[in-house]
C-alpha cells in the first residue's frame, strides 16, 4: 500500500494548455481525479484553458519553458518538479508528451514517485536519436496506448512488455455530442457564419490543417464528385485552423480554384461548436494520409450519428466497421473517397439513419470519454493501491493487460 496522504494528489504535465487532444485529455482526467475524490494537480507552462482547468476543481502550476528541448530548460524544471512532488504530497505523476516526460522521469527517480505515462501519438524514429527521445514515453511503471494501433507499436518497437501496457482508446462525451442535444438556434448560426445557402449538403472536414490529414485530397476528390453532381447543391466546409503563418490555407485555396470548386468551398477556421458543426453535416471526412493514432473526431461524429468516410489504417480501423458504422476508404485513393462522398449524398435516408444509430451505439459501448476516464483512473488505482475508480465500473472499464491477440490485424 502506498504510503501518501489521503485524498491521494495526481499531477499531470503537459508542454502547455492551449488546444489539442493532449489537452482535452488532460481536463477529463483532471475532472475525474476531482470527482473520484481525489486532488488534481497540472503542470505545463499555462494557455487559455488554465481557467477552464480551475472551473473542473483542479490546481495549475506554471513550470517555464515546459515545453522546451533546452537540455539547461529541463534539468530545471526537473528540480522545481522534484521540489513540488514533495510540497504537495504527490502520489503519482502522469506524462503525457515528450519533453514534461523527461522532465518528470528525472524528478520521479529522485522522489520515489510512481511514474505514468501516456503515448497520444505517431512519432517518428528515422533519424538518430529520436528513438531515445521517444523512449521515455515508453518507460512509465505503466504505459498507457490510446489505441490498439499504438499498443501494437509499442510492444513491436519500444518493447513494452504486456504487464506495463494498458489500451485506453480517447472518447467521445456522449452529452455534449448527442444529436438531441443542439439545438436548431445554433446549428443555423454555424450555416449562417459559413454563408451555407438553405438545402445545401454539407460535406464537413473537422480538424487542424495539416498536409498529412489529407485536405488536398479531399479537394480532389471533391472535384470528381462536382464532376458527377454538378446540379447536386453541396458545401465541403474546412472547419480547422492554418498554422499561424497561414501558409497552407493559402496552398488549399489556390488548389481549390485550380479545381473549379470555388463557390463550394468553405475554409471556416477553428469552430468552437463542434457538436452543431456535426449536427449541420451530412457527412464528416477523416481521410488522413498517415494511420491516425486514435481519431477522437472519428468517435465524436459517430455520436452524433454521422456517417463518417475515414482511411482505411491506424485506429480508424478499430473505430469504424465498413459498411456499418461509417465507410473506409484506401488510404490516398481519390477515387474511391469521391465514389464514398457519392454513396452517402445518393443513400436512402433510412439507409444513413441505421448507420449513423449503429455508429452511436458502438460508441456508447466502447468509446466514451466516462469509460477512458474510469479506465484511467483504474491505472492509477492499480499502481497506487487506491480506489479512485468506482466499484461498479471497475470491472467493465479497468484496462486489461496487453495481450497477444492484440497484435493481431
Amino acid at each position: 500500500m502506498a504510503s501518501f496522504l489521503n485524498p491521494p494528489v495526481i499531477l499531470q504535465i503537459l508542454p502547455a494548455l492551449q488546444q489539442g487532444g493532449v489537452e482535452r485529455g488532460t481536463l477529463e482526467m483532471a475532472q475525474a481525479i476531482t470527482q473520484a475524490g481525489g486532488r488534481a494537480l497540472v503542470a505545463s507552462s499555462g494557455g487559455r484553458l488554465v481557467p477552464l482547468l480551475r472551473s473542473l476543481g483542479a490546481e495549475h502550476i506554471t513550470l517555464p519553458d515546459c515545453g522546451s528541448r533546452n537540455p539547461a530548460h529541463v534539468l530545471r524544471n526537473a528540480r522545481m518538479l522534484a521540489r513540488l512532488l514533495g510540497e504537495h504530497n504527490v502520489a503519482l505523476v502522469h506524462a503525457r508528451s515528450r519533453i514534461p516526460a523527461w522532465t518528470a522521469r528525472l524528478a520521479c527517480r529522485r522522489t520515489r514517485t510512481p511514474f505514468v505515462t501516456t503515448w497520444h501519438g505517431v512519432h517518428a524514429n528515422t533519424i538518430p536519436g529520436k528513438k531515445l527521445y521517444n523512449s521515455v514515453l515508453a518507460s512509465g511503471d505503466r504505459v498507457i496506448a490510446i489505441s490498439a494501433h499504438i499498443g501494437r507499436m509499442l510492444r513491436q518497437e519500444y518493447h513494452v512488455p504486456p504487464e506495463r501496457l494498458r489500451v485506453i482508446p480517447r472518447g467521445a462525451d456522449i452529452e455534449q455530442f448527442s444529436p438531441h442535444a443542439v439545438s436548431g438556434q445554433r446549428m443555423h448560426h454555424l450555416a449562417e457564419q459559413w454563408n451555407i445557402p438553405a438545402g445545401s449538403a454539407i460535406i464537413l472536414m473537422p480538424g487542424r490543417l495539416s498536409a498529412w490529414k489529407g485536405q488536398s485530397l479531399v479537394l480532389q476528390a471533391l472535384a470528381q464528385l462536382e464532376a458527377g453532381l454538378p446540379e447536386q447543391p453541396w458545401h465541403c466546409v474546412f472547419a480547422g485552423s492554418d498554422k499561424e503563418n497561414g501558409r497552407y490555407v493559402g496552398e488549399l485555396t489556390q488548389l481549390a480554384s485550380s479545381l473549379g470548386l470555388d463557390d463550394r468551398i468553405r475554409f471556416a477556421g477553428h469552430c468552437e461548436d463542434m457538436p452543431a458543426a456535426m449536427a449541420l453535416a451530412s457527412m464528416v471526412l477523416v481521410p488522413s494520409l498517415r494511420p491516425e493514432p486514435f481519431g477522437r473526431v472519428v468517435v465524436e461524429a459517430q455520436a452524433m450519428c454521422r456517417p463518417v468516410i475515414v482511411s482505411h489504417h491506424g485506429a480508424a480501423v478499430e473505430t469504424v466497421e465498413h459498411g456499418v458504422t461509417g465507410l473506409s476508404v484506401t488510404p490516398n485513393h481519390v477515387e474511391e473517397l469521391a465514389d464514398a462522398m457519392f454513396a452517402v449524398l445518393n443513400a436512402p435516408a433510412a439507409t444513413l439513419a441505421d448507420m449513423g444509430e449503429a455508429a452511436r451505439q458502438a460508441v456508447l459501448a466502447q468509446y466514451t470519454t466516462q469509460a477512458m476516464q474510469h479506465a484511467t483512473l483504474a491505472v492509477y488505482d492499480e499502481v497506487l493501491g487506491t480506489q479512485l475508480a468506482p466499484d461498479f465500473l471497475l470491472t467493465k472499464n479497468a484496462p486489461a493487460p496487453f495481450q497477444d491477440h492484440d497484435l493481431a490485424g
